[in-house]
Formats: structure tokens, sequence, C-alpha cells
């Protein structure tokens, strides 16, 4: 049975909701007209310390918009995006119109089956190897959408790496404004619909971490755990650098989420050096010779732990949208 367009629009909005964001910050919004879908930026929601100028909140409505045109594609639909398709109205970030019928492939399918179950992982990973296999698959989900990846295995580019994230940490967790931003996101009512609750932040680690994850200033109630010693480090970038990219990078960012979900993998976010401008532009330069990097990604073998929480549709339809 062909399923109806208000349904088919509704569960591609359930899915785009379930898109990673900084802190869970969910920084979008929705229009929809009948078969047409706008994806707009939802200022509101855009990290005013660690994120002014919208970069990680533009990647993450580019992983919402992934996430629309991969679900419309499981349910045998095309959805035809234009991004920013008006200079006047940079905070209208893609239309996707609902343009017809056309057969899923099976990869399409296990890519939209894993989008309720991908979710960012920040416990310990084993310490076993991502296989030259995975990474093919991978890199191939990025450039799908645009992006690319860039593996960094230990090299003089993964120490620096290292450095920067910890300087970046440094940095950032002496920076009282961005202490109570952080603060403002976790935790909150078992209710809450956005943030990052406390059992998703990971253990305490035994010893020194080599790759630093982000300090939540809360402890998770698990007893202390040790991480891996090297995860694999996984750069975004693209051709350029411009809000247009930005979108690009979060689309292709997304598709290899999934592609990883779907192997088996898990996945983390690295962001703390592009939040600290100086250091950002030391990672951009470490990654010059292979386009411009938008994010870091750790990526292995990871313990199950459970997915955040996501508003509804009908939190995210713009006041006076509606899903015909």
């Amino acid at each position: 049975m062909i399923a109806s367009q208000t349904s088919v629009t509704t569960l591609a909005l359930e899915a785009a909701v379930r898109a990673p964001s900084p802190f869970n910050t969910q920084p979008w919004r929705f229009d929809v007209d009948s078969d047409r879908i706008e994806l707009r930026l939802d200022r509101a929601r855009v990290l005013e310390v660690a994120d002014p100028d919208a970069r990680e909140a533009r990647l993450a409505c580019g992983a919402a918009l992934c996430n629309v045109r991969i679900q419309l594609r499981a349910l045998d639909r095309v959805g035809l995006v234009d991004l920013l398709p008006n200079r006047d109205d940079p905070d209208l970030l893609a239309v996707v119109r609902i343009a017809g019928e056309r057969p899923a492939t099976d990869s399409e399918r296990r890519l939209a089956d894993a989008i309720p179950k991908r979710h960012t992982n920040r416990h310990p990973f084993l310490d076993r190897q991502v296989s030259a296999s995975a990474r093919v698959t991978l890199a191939s989900a990025a450039r799908a959408e645009g992006a690319r990846l860039v593996f960094v295995d230990a090299s003089e580019r993964y120490d620096l790496l290292v450095e920067l994230i910890r300087k970046a940490e440094q940095r950032l967790d002496a920076d009282e404004a961005y202490r109570d931003e952080v603060e403002y996101w976790l935790g909150g009512p078992i209710d809450r619909h956005d943030g990052v609750p406390v059992d998703a932040i990971g253990p305490d680690p035994v010893d020194d971490q080599l790759v630093r994850l982000r300090g939540y200033y809360r402890t998770n109630p698990l007893p202390p755990r040790r991480f891996e010693q090297q995860p694999l480090l996984v750069a975004v970038v693209t051709t350029g650098a411009s809000p247009r990219f930005d979108v690009i990078a979060g689309a292709g960012m997304q598709r290899a989420l999934l592609a990883a979900c779907s192997l088996g993998l898990s996945a983390s976010f690295l962001s703390q050096p592009f939040e600290v401008p100086d250091l950002r532009d030391e990672v951009t330069q470490a990654f010059a010779s292979d386009g411009h990097p938008h994010t870091l990604l750790r990526i292995g073998y990871g313990y199950p732990t459970g997915v955040t929480p996501r508003r509804t549709v009908s939190e995210v339809i713009d006041t006076g949208g509606h899903v015909q």
C-alpha cells in the first residue's frame, strides 16, 4: 500500500529530529506545505558561547536534512533538495520537495533502519582497529552527500590533534560563560526533550585519556572505566568553507554515522577545538591539503548506551506550519 502524503511527511520529520546536535540542542525548525519541507536554523537554540557563528548548528541541520532524504528513500519516495535557496533568508537552509516514487535499495533501507538506533557514545570503546573495509564504507557514505572523511591514525597530525583537543578543553573549562552554557543543557527533569541526560555522559576514566572527551562537570554514577588507548580520529571535510558547506558537511557526517551504526560501530564528537577560534585555525591548517574541516569524530567499537531524548514533530513545526 502506498503511504499517504501526510504519513510520508510525518515519518520524514520523525527521522529528522533524530539527528545529532551540539549538547542535543536540536537547532532546527520545519515548515511543511503538502509535498514541500523547509528546514530552518533555529537561532534560539544556537550556542552563544561555544558556537556563536552557528557552524555546529548548521552541521546538525545538515544531519537532519540527511535523515529526511534517507527516510523518504526508505518510503520509496524521492526528495529533491535546494540548499540555501534565498540569499535574503540565510536561516532557510534547505527546501526538500517530495517529487515522486522510486523503489529504495537495500542499502538505503539499512541506513533508514539505523536512524533511530544511532546515538553519540561517550562511553569507552574497545581497543580494536576499525577495518579497511569499514573505512571504505564510511568514506563512500560521506561522498554520497558531497563531503569527505579523512582518517587519522598514529602520526604527527594525530599527536597535534590530541594536543589541540586538550588545549581547547582547558580553555573552555576556564570560561565561566561556557560552563554556564553547559550547565543549562545538562540534565534537567526526566521528561525533558532536549539536552544531555546525566546517564548519557560517559563514566570517569580510570586513568588519563590520550584523547580528551568533553567535560560535562557532572559525574555519571557508573564506576570509572578504562577507555581505549588510541581511538580512530576522523575529520569531516569539504572543498570550501561557507554556511552551504556546513550543511553539506553535516549531511555527509550523518550518512557516515548511519553507515557506522549499521556496521556495529560507535562514534562521538571531538568538537572542542572548533569552539576556540585560534585552535580552530590550527585544525584548519592541519587539514589544508585535504579540504576544509568541520568537525572531528572518534569512531570505534563501543559498549551499548541509550539514545538521548528528542522533541516531537509538533514541537519543531513553525507556528502556522502544519503537516498536510
